[in-house]
């Protein structure tokens, strides 16, 4: 009795389709590369000695290497301050965005809501329209927000993009829950809370990560609304030293030569990108398994 081999998948595809997935992969392989050389470099370029860095560039002799840059980037005072605000923004713009856009978006996934077509024709223009600078930065004012966390909180809290993938999720779970939870005498809030959000925890996750990483790498905001130091976050210290070359005067008062406070300035950028980047990476792993599940929420249905 002989056995038949199972073919493997890519024996049954045609030549052509060998061509253009094969050349998927050689794109795909490249992105990656683009990608991880710059974070490798930037790894090791944050150990070298300055003066090898700039003469020699990169060099595998670990005599050659330091931790002069994370050193005076842990001590430094501001560092801290921008790195604990920039966490306590971003930990709160998440939570009330998200609040706020599964909120918005239950009433707009419903198809009997009244009103329907007007809100979203509402939340549609401003999705193409604002305000302007000058403007918004009156209404901050007006509000007495300015200087102070909310004003980098607030105004971005709620998104229209998230709010319609949120809806279209939605739209995507059984009416037949909602018919078993009015059977049962549950009320719309306890529906919403009880049993809808838990099954709408992939979307969460994923409209969560995108607020979280979109308040950590922001800055303009708060270079425009905050003008006490002791509030800017990590992004605006961050923007000093990698634009400005303006190191925090802590970090290099030791330094006497021009030529050496530039290296060591040079040092500091990588090792401040570095640090900032931390939290992203340690969190993600967390958010993996709901971001899979969710990253394709709303793409579906229309």
């Amino acid at each position: 009795m002989t056995v038949k081999k199972k073919k493997s998948k890519m024996a049954l595809y045609t030549r052509q389709d060998k061509a253009i997935l094969y050349f998927g992969y050689f794109l795909l392989a490249l992105f990656v590369i683009a990608i991880i050389v710059p974070v490798v470099y930037i790894i090791f370029a944050s150990f070298m000695d300055p003066v090898t860095l700039q003469n020699k560039g990169i060099t595998f002799d670990f005599s050659k290497w330091t931790l002069t840059a994370y050193e005076r980037v842990a001590t430094d005072a501001q560092i801290w301050i921008g790195f604990k605000n920039a966490v306590v923004y971003s930990i709160l713009f998440t939570i009330i965005s998200v609040a706020v856009t599964m909120l918005a978006a239950y009433p707009m996934s419903l198809p009997d809501f009244k009103g329907k077509k007007i809100f979203n024709t509402l939340f549609v223009i401003t999705m193409f329209f604002g305000g302007g600078l000058i403007p918004t930065y009156l209404l901050i004012n007006n509000l007495g927000l300015l200087d102070s966390m909310w004003a980098v909180i607030l105004p971005g809290a709620f998104s229209v993009w998230n709010m319609i993938i949120a809806r279209t999720y939605y739209q995507g779970i059984p009416h037949e829950l909602r018919e078993a939870a009015d059977v049962d005498g549950a009320s719309e809030m306890l529906y919403f809370f009880k049993i809808l959000l838990p099954v709408c925890m992939p979307v969460v996750a994923v409209l969560a990560l995108w607020q979280f990483v979109a308040m950590w790498n922001s800055y303009f905001d708060a270079m425009i609304y905050l003008n006490d130091t002791a509030k800017q976050p990590l992004q605006l210290v961050l923007r000093s030293i990698l634009i400005q070359s303006q190191p925090e005067s802590g970090m290099i008062a030791d330094i006497q030569s021009t030529a050496e406070r530039a290296q060591l300035a040079e040092l500091l950028k990588y090792a401040t990108i570095i640090i900032s980047s931390l939290p992203l990476i340690v969190m993600y792993p967390f958010f993996q398994k709901y971001f899979d599940s969710g990253i394709m929420a709303g793409s579906i249905k229309g």
